[in-house]
């Protein structure tokens, strides 16, 4: 929106509200004053009727003829002639009816309907008179009334309502147009004038405009006026000065900046296959700390081909390079889908990191969704590898999270950005013992909060890995689980918390449960049977349930 349509958009609707108000209220207050004079002079006439009447019936008592019935009908036909002479117009009416609502005197012949005669006597026997609207067929009539108990007569004094209000009616439509051509002309003139006091910016706006279609800051605008406006003229000029004398060392840094990012980019393309896109970015947008090492919380996942050696002895060495690179585009993908980044590369085997250089919210979560995920998507790479007559390949996975020191480490001329410390050790640990305990993925104790919130997991036992004191829980995790398996799960984790409190006998009947459940699980099965030895020969009373494992 322009700032003459917004100052017009402004000021417009204070002038129209303005005329309105005026307009209305001059309006209301003539309509009152002729409303209240046409109410009074309706009255008028009902209460001289009222007076007339009353007279006449006086007369015929001081003088002892209310007892004679032509000397009533000849008073009541003097009244009928005093109504037809109080009428000012053709639309006016006065009428009167008896008790059963027949008409008996009429200032013109007129019909009236029986259902309108009930109403009206209704009004008359009102203790307040008031003016009323009451339909008449097709036509509206304000009334007023009042009973006559001695001829046990209502009378009406009636007006059309169109006639009644009249004056009110043409004044409002005056009212209306006078505010309609007042706003007309004030719209006219708001126009005209804010045309007037816009044309310096218009001028301003031109010159900008021109800066942009030809790139030219020699553009300048006359000062009109010395006020606010003229002062923005005078400083658009200066601006525009200052920025042509900018504009050449602009165009320095400008050609500098684009070498820069030449440079980058070629940096970039040599490096984006060994150094994780992460590196890269941290590197160019703080390169002093590359050179610092740090302690952080990460996840970090190995994973490896199972049998490989076997695998390899069978395959020309061509095809099992191109096996070895189709499995690998799979598994990256996946890991870096979650978040994760490739370390390194160990023959068939993968080490990932989620954490670093970039740490999410949900590292740990997203390293075991991770592998999850390997396992699933080495199924439809086992199928390809099927239909090509290949050896199919299993994988084991397994996965730490805790504290590890994290940077780049070597020497000036070979350097990896890796991690150390002893979560390497133990995540390279379990992923050898997955084939141990027949599960693809294996994780420790510090990622099981995190991953059950998205996955069923289960205790798969306590063990103390070679290298590494004190016994570990380690977990594994299912996905889509179906109601039998999931209840499965629960009943092998019940049977764990057993088996470790030494109730070996209902521990076995949870396993053998468990076991059930999930349509024959050797781990639940292996567990039965470990507690069936455990009733007939008892462990030592030292006995926790870890188990030492004296290989890698």
């Amino acid at each position: 929106m322009t700032i003459r349509a917004k100052i017009v958009s402004v000021v417009l609707p204070l002038l129209i509200v303005a005329l309105l108000i005026g307009g209305l209220s001059a309006s209301f207050i003539a309509t009152n004053a002729i409303t209240r004079i046409a109410v009074e002079f309706f009255e008028f006439k009902a209460t001289e009727l009222e007076k007339y009447v009353d007279g006449q019936w006086r007369i015929l008592v001081e003088n002892d003829l209310a007892g004679r019935e032509e000397m009533v009908r000849a008073a009541q036909a003097g009244i009928e002639v005093f109504a037809r002479s109080i009428i000012r117009s053709d639309s006016e009416l006065i009428f009167a009816v008896d008790a059963s609502g027949a008409q008996v005197l009429a200032s013109a012949e007129f019909e009236l309907p029986a259902e309108v005669a009930a109403e009206l006597l209704d009004i008359a026997a009102a203790e307040i008179r008031v003016l009323r609207s009451v339909r008449f067929g097709d036509d509206e009539r304000v009334v007023t009334a009042f009973s006559f108990e001695p001829f046990g007569w209502s009378f009406f004094v009636t007006e059309l309502r169109s006639a009644f209000y009249s004056d009110v009616d043409r004044i409002v439509a005056q009212t209306i147009w006078l505010v309609v051509i007042g706003s007309a002309m004030a719209v006219l003139l708001v126009f005209v004038v804010v045309r007037y006091l816009m044309r310096p910016l218009q001028r301003v706006v031109v010159a900008m405009r021109e800066i942009i279609a030809t790139s030219d800051l020699g553009a300048r605008v006359p000062v009109f006026f010395n006020d606010e406006i003229g002062e923005l003229s005078h400083t658009f000029n200066v601006m525009t000065s200052e920025l042509e004398k900018a504009q050449g060392q602009i165009k320095r840094h400008a050609y500098e900046a684009v070498l820069s990012q030449k440079r980058e980019q070629r940096i970039r393309q040599i490096f984006q296959k060994y150094v994780p896109q992460e590196l890269i970015d941290r590197f160019f947008e703080h390169p002093e700390s590359m050179l610092v090492g740090e302690n952080r919380q990460i996840a970090v996942l190995f994973s490896d081909i199972r049998g490989f050696t076997t695998i390899s002895e069978a395959m020309a060495p061509d095809r099992l390079v191109g096996a070895l690179n189709r499995y690998f585009s799979v598994m990256v993908d996946t890991i870096l889908d979650r978040g994760g980044v490739i370390d390194k590369y160990i023959g068939d085997a993968i080490m990932a990191i989620f954490g670093a250089p970039v740490a999410h919210e949900h590292d740990a979560l997203g390293a075991v969704l991770a592998g999850l995920d390997m396992v699933a998507a080495v199924e439809p790479f086992n199928a390809e590898q099927r239909r090509i007559g290949e050896p199919e390949f299993k994988i084991g996975v397994g996965i730490d999270y805790g504290e590890v020191t994290v940077g780049n480490i070597g020497t000036d001329r070979k350097m990896d950005y890796t991690v150390i410390g002893d979560r390497v050790n133990v995540a390279s640990r379990l992923e050898g013992l997955t084939k141990r305990f027949g599960q693809a993925v294996l994780f420790s104790e510090a990622l099981v909060e995190q991953a059950a919130r998205e996955v069923p997991t289960r205790l798969v036992g306590k063990v103390a890995v070679k290298g590494r004191l004190g016994g570990l829980a380690i977990y594994t995790a299912a996905r889509d689980l179906s109601p039998d398996h999931r209840a499965g799960y629960d009943a092998h984790n019940d049977a764990m918390a057993l088996f470790y409190a030494r109730d070996f006998a209902a521990a076995r009947t949870r396993f053998v449960e468990a076991s059930r459940l999930l349509g024959g699980d050797p781990l639940a099965d292996a567990r039965a049977d470990e507690c069936r030895a455990y009733r007939t020969t008892a462990p030592p009373d030292a006995w926790d349930g870890v188990e030492v494992m004296e290989t890698k």
